[in-house]
């Protein structure tokens, strides 16, 4: 258990409201998982089990900000009032809580001190069907083809750079981009995707100047997609022979990684029926699940030219979206959409039959706007959603990398928020400090804290007191089960624990502890 846990708070104004805690017990997501993984891990057994990091996953988020398995007391020493903070397990599978936190943390870091006031693209490359199971448990490979993707659109901008600025080689074009990993889709699939942000064109250094300046390329034709598009799905295929994999034309006919099914068949069930999208338990086994759909007519498929989309032997390339990156606030919402968690809890609505109703962010094309799920089956496809230990779901490519010499030339240089790195100082604290100046960290951390990310995303402080505005402090940390019922039984919040039971006499207590 880390971090505080936080609710989401309206961010309509920009006045800060009152802290809100969460109740996770209240939500249909915690509800399904308390009842039913339960059963789902039993029935794994059969199969050897579920391994350890998805279990310890499941196990942390049933935690996660419930104030009875450890929580913070902040107090204001003005006038004071006083609050109970749960908690969270910072875990990064599916806990919708932790990785927003993630998400915001992660889209602020990337506005702040990666992407320049440049062009940039949002490039999404979705994968042949039949790589999802291998790739959701190959981490070499995946992170090997998600470099294959990086590359080759770093070499059709480096190409188009060089015809269109007139370069000799295009080793004089320097560009960069950050990918992030998703390994669903909306509908809870396994489908290990990629989403970039690349600059929308190259740096060149300047002979006079000596500077690194930034020429933007503009929007790719549907002839310079497909380039990339076929040549990443070449480069899989060499990936493939070389890990021994078997293929077809069309990357259509690859099983379930050997490797996995011996090794984790129970795992390995759950990655085979999230990759097809069926369901693995009750009446509609194999088969998919039920879908909500409001209109029967399918919208009919735009074919213009100019829409930089291609789709080769699989591989589907999108490169619709450009930001001027001089709008860092609609850079840092594109940045937390990429990064965003695999389901939101607001959208998992529990039916009268017992079913779960996952409602989609925007409808399909052929009119679905929600995916129905038995409780089991949305069990395995959380499953599937947690990432296995060391597969990293971020990467840095080209002259954003950290270990590239030009990155210091572009990247942005602002000043760190004072209150987004330590906790603002106590009442006597800035007394003492006055008329000596105000310290500098010699290293500021390379994170913002929990309390500046909730009040900068969510527009709730848990630092300031609502009644009179002054600091709320720490008064007590309570990290255990025990400790946490002891002060939820001071507070009023839980009835007093059982006494302990006495120790036993001298004569009775085992030899070892004798004296």
């Amino acid at each position: 258990m880390g971090h505080p846990a936080h609710t989401r708070a309206p961010a309509t104004s920009a006045r800060r409201d009152a802290y809100a805690r969460r109740k996770p017990e209240e939500t249909a997501l915690y509800k399904v998982v308390k009842e039913h993984f339960p059963a789902v891990r039993e029935r794994a057994q059969e199969h050897g089990g579920l391994p350890k990091f998805v279990v310890r996953e499941f196990e942390e988020y049933l935690r996660c900000g419930i104030i009875s398995e450890g929580c913070l007391h902040l107090v204001c020493r003005t006038c004071g009032h006083s609050e109970v903070v749960g908690l969270s397990c910072k875990r990064r599978g599916f806990c919708p809580s932790c990785l927003g936190r993630r998400m915001a943390d992660v889209a602020v870091h990337l506005e702040q001190s990666v992407l320049p006031a440049v062009a940039i693209r949002h490039w999404i490359c979705s994968l042949p069907w039949g790589l999802r199971a291998l790739l959701g448990y190959d981490r070499v490979l995946a992170a090997r083809v998600a470099k294959a993707f990086a590359g080759e659109l770093a070499r059709s901008l480096k190409k188009r750079a060089k015809a269109a600025l007139g370069l000799r080689t295009v080793t004089f074009a320097d560009t960069g981009c950050v990918l992030a990993v998703q390994r669903t889709d909306s509908a809870l699939r396994l489908n290990v995707h990629f989403h970039v942000l690349a600059l929308d064109g190259v740096y060149v250094r300047d002979k006079a100047s000596g500077r690194l300046v930034f020429h933007a390329l503009g929007t790719p034709s549907r002839v310079e997609v497909a380039d990339v598009a076929a040549r990443t799905a070449g480069r899989i295929e060499k990936l493939l022979r070389k890990a021994g994999r078997s293929l077809d034309p069309e990357m259509e006919g690859l099983a379930e990684p050997p490797e996995l099914c011996e090794e984790e068949p129970g795992l390995a069930a759950c990655y085979a029926a999230a990759a097809q999208g069926v369901s693995a338990s009750g009446d509609r086994a194999g088969l998919p699940p039920l879908r909500l759909v409001v209109s029967v007519d399918p919208k009919p498929p735009t074919n213009d030219p100019a829409d930089p989309v291609a789709v080769v032997r699989g591989v589907d390339i999108h490169a619709r979206q450009v930001v001027d990156g001089r709008d860092r606030r609609q850079l840092e919402r594109l940045a937390r959409y990429i990064t965003r968690p695999p389901i939101a809890q607001d959208r998992l609505t529990e039916r009268s039959d017992g079913t779960l109703e996952l409602a989609l962010k925007s409808v399909w094309k052929d009119g679905t706007r929600a995916i129905v799920f038995s409780p089991e089956d949305l069990v395995l496809r959380l499953i599937a959603s947690i990432p296995p230990p060391r597969w990293h779901t971020l990467r840095y490519f080209g002259i954003l990398s950290s270990h590239s010499r030009l990155r210091k030339e572009v990247v942005p240089r602002l000043r760190p928020d004072p209150a987004a790195i330590r906790p603002p100082p106590a009442a006597g604290d800035q007394l003492e400090l006055a008329g000596f100046g105000e310290r500098e960290d010699p290293e500021p951390p390379r994170r913002n804290r929990w309390a500046w990310l909730l009040a900068h995303v969510f527009r709730a402080t848990v630092e300031t007191c609502e009644r009179c505005g002054r600091p709320m402090r720490w008064a007590e940390a309570a990290t255990t089960r025990k400790s946490a019922a002891r002060l939820l039984a001071k507070l009023g919040l839980a009835p007093q624990p059982p006494p302990e039971p006495p120790p036993p006499p001298l004569g009775q207590l085992p030899l070892p502890f004798r004296r």
